[in-house]
């Protein structure tokens, strides 16, 4: 989201800059001039609810950004800002109502598209978000269709359509092979029709990119288990009792349990 404010911010002072003030009349020029004000006033907001937000104080980045929408209230930015600093707050009805807004200024943004598509999901409208989805992908402007498409692999599980999940997983995976959740969820499905050579395959993956959480490495240790790699299952139970000593994970790798 920082660099979208930033972007912003530099759309506005580019249009301050190509300003011809022979091109128009005065009336004119001041006109311009106050709307690109508004702009560089509204993206000043925004970029200081971006920061809070990234700091985790919710309140403040709200206020921030409803400001912005109440300086531009053409800002789709901001709008979505507001949605995004809602849902952390747990205001579903008002985080929808600002993603609504959003949208309505800003109907082909993919962004957008997979964030409304993400809030969805997470709310019970699994099989409400899966267009929103794939709209985003869709278009061409998207610079992070993976990202799209692994959300909409995570929702077609919560629809118990695992195809359709593998599917996008695998769609994510040749966008971008480092997207973290194709590849813990393309291990997963592997893992769970018993193809361990390829489970192995994304979640050695997963570890050599350092992507180590407890699941991530739970995971690795039962396919290293069931491959019967000892060397490899005892270095990542280590990682593990390092990492997460509390965690449910450990508890099961401790107690032998590796088929939970």
């Amino acid at each position: 989201m920082a660099c979208v404010a930033t972007a912003v911010l530099s759309a506005v002072l580019l249009a301050g800059c190509a300003a011809n003030p022979g091109a128009a009349s005065t009336g004119e020029q001041s006109a311009e001039q106050d709307r690109v004000d508004v702009q560089r006033r509204a993206s000043i907001r925004l970029q200081l609810a971006i920061g809070y937000y990234q700091q985790r104080q919710w309140q403040t980045a709200l206020d921030e950004a409803r400001q912005a929408a109440h300086i531009d209230p053409t800002m789709t930015d901001a709008y979505t800002m507001a949605a995004l600093t809602y849902m952390e707050l747990g205001d579903t009805r008002q985080a929808e109502q600002n993603f609504l807004q959003a949208l309505k200024l800003s109907p082909n943004d993919p962004d957008l598209s997979n964030n409304y598509g993400w809030f969805l999901c997470q709310n019970g409208r699994a099989q409400q978000s899966i267009p929103y989805f794939d709209a985003a992908v869709k278009n061409k402007a998207y610079k992070s269709p993976a990202k799209a498409l692994s959300n909409a692999g995570v929702c077609s599980l919560m629809l118990k359509n695992k195809a359709e999940a593998e599917r996008y997983f695998n769609e994510a995976f040749h966008h971008d092979p480092t997207d973290a959740k194709a590849n813990i969820n393309l291990a997963r499905i592997n893992y769970e029709r018993g193809d361990l050579k390829n489970a192995q395959f994304y979640t050695k993956r997963l570890v050599n990119a350092n992507v180590l959480t407890a699941e991530v490495l739970w995971l690795a240790i039962r396919v290293e288990h069931k491959l019967g790699n000892r060397s490899a299952e005892n270095s990542l139970g280590t990682q593990l009792r390092r990492r997460y000593p509390d965690s449910p994970e450990f508890a099961s790798y401790q107690r032998g349990v590796f088929d939970e």
